[in-house]
């Protein structure tokens, strides 16, 4: 991964490649950013320039063997942790690393949605396990092959279960010699303080609309309006970009099933909140999460819709016009609350909650929001 290969994020890259030039590389990093930013793709590039043979002035050659097998995820030194799906087969990420490497060269901007979809795996619960803890201790226990650094980037670091994580407070705080560890994650909520201590941060904001726009035209051919209005919607986001451009039946999905719980919410309607309870329970947990975090979007952009400049609202054509009938009951006597039952569902969502018992009770918490009084 070369760092001109990146969509914008020219100070981050700027910052790097001078960690790298003066001498000052952290052993252990924590590149933060929103989903669609770059943050594992950065990371890559950063790894490559660090072992390249024939280093340039801004970026990889390219050309070395160092680059060549870091083109395909080969390096003998580079080594990537990422959340599995656990089953009695896949304890450890070397145990799907075929599947990762493709994943990764064919999207490096690759979601944690994606990355289970092409395990087919979007019922399983993603987590980094206690197994792979004691891998990596194995792995940087060797020494260097090539490089004068061995590397090991840890994607999705917030999916470390705590077992997992305090395995690693050690070795993060001690590795072996010439040892770099750059961990990647988009919310450093689920994180253990002791990591987050551990680590320098690098804080990689999302990608600005003009930075998006160009790549949407360069990168996929479609005009110039179209990325425009793409890049607004996607609010700095390439991978959401990127679902719009394609066939977008994901965004079309949560919509149809935010839908069909708002109406069978209002006045609440059992047979119909059954119904939407087991259609989505016979969906997998990632896709039930990412419906939740779609919900959280929805409520913002509901209430953006009544109270600020409708120029920064994020919706489609069919959002827009499902919100502007929708708006009127997210006010502030109950957005707060909304927000908050959205985020505590999530977060037993990630903790393996009862998926029919978890969404019958917030379609009841939902009843009584709905139907709050606006202020006055």
């Amino acid at each position: 991964m070369l760092f001109k290969e990146i969509i914008g994020q020219s100070a981050i890259k700027e910052r790097l490649l001078r960690s790298v030039k003066d001498g000052r590389i952290s052993h252990a990093q924590l590149f933060l950013g929103p989903q669609g930013s770059g943050s594992l793709a950065l990371a890559v590039a950063y790894a490559q320039y660090i072992s390249c043979i024939n280093k340039q002035e801004f970026d990889s050659c390219g050309k070395c063997s160092s680059c060549i097998k870091y083109n395909k995820l080969i390096h003998p030194d580079l080594h990537f942790v990422y959340p599995v799906a656990l089953s009695k087969d896949v304890r450890v990420s070397t145990d799907v690393a075929k599947e990762w490497r493709e994943a990764f060269i064919d999207n490096p901007y690759i979601t944690l949605f994606n990355w289970f979809e092409q395990l087919s795996a979007e019922n399983k619960q993603a987590v980094i396990g206690v197994d792979e803890s004691g891998e990596i201790l194995r792995k940087l226990s060797l020494t260097t092959y090539e490089s004068e650094y061995k590397i090991m980037i840890i994607w999705q670091a917030d999916k470390m279960n705590h077992q997992s994580a305090n395995k690693l407070l050690k070795i993060l705080e001690e590795p072996p010699d010439k040892t770099l560890f750059l961990l990647v994650c988009e919310s450093e909520d689920q994180l253990l303080r002791t990591i987050l201590s551990r680590t320098q941060l690098i804080k990689i904001p999302k990608l600005t609309e003009e930075d998006l726009q160009q790549a949407l035209v360069e990168r996929h051919g479609i005009n110039p309006e179209l990325a425009a209005n793409t890049a607004n919607l996607a609010d700095g986001n390439y991978a959401e970009a990127i679902l719009m451009i394609s066939d977008n039946e994901n965004a079309a999905q949560n919509l149809a099933s935010f839908q069909k719980l708002m109406r069978a919410s209002l006045k609440f309607d059992p047979k119909a909140v059954m119904v939407w309870i087991d259609e989505v329970a016979a969906t997998g947990r990632e896709r039930q999460k990412n419906f939740l975090k779609y919900a959280l979007h929805i409520m913002r952009e509901s209430l953006m819709m009544s109270y600020a400049d409708a120029s920064l609202i994020k919706l489609g054509v069919d959002e827009q016009e499902f919100v502007k009938k929708f708006s009127p009951f997210i006010h502030a006597n109950n957005v707060e609350r909304f927000i908050e039952e959205l985020n505590k569902a999530y977060f037993h969502m990630e903790r393996n909650a009862n998926t029919k018992i978890l969404f019958m009770d917030l379609a009841l918490k939902f009843n009584e929001l709905l139907n709050l009084p606006k202020p006055v």
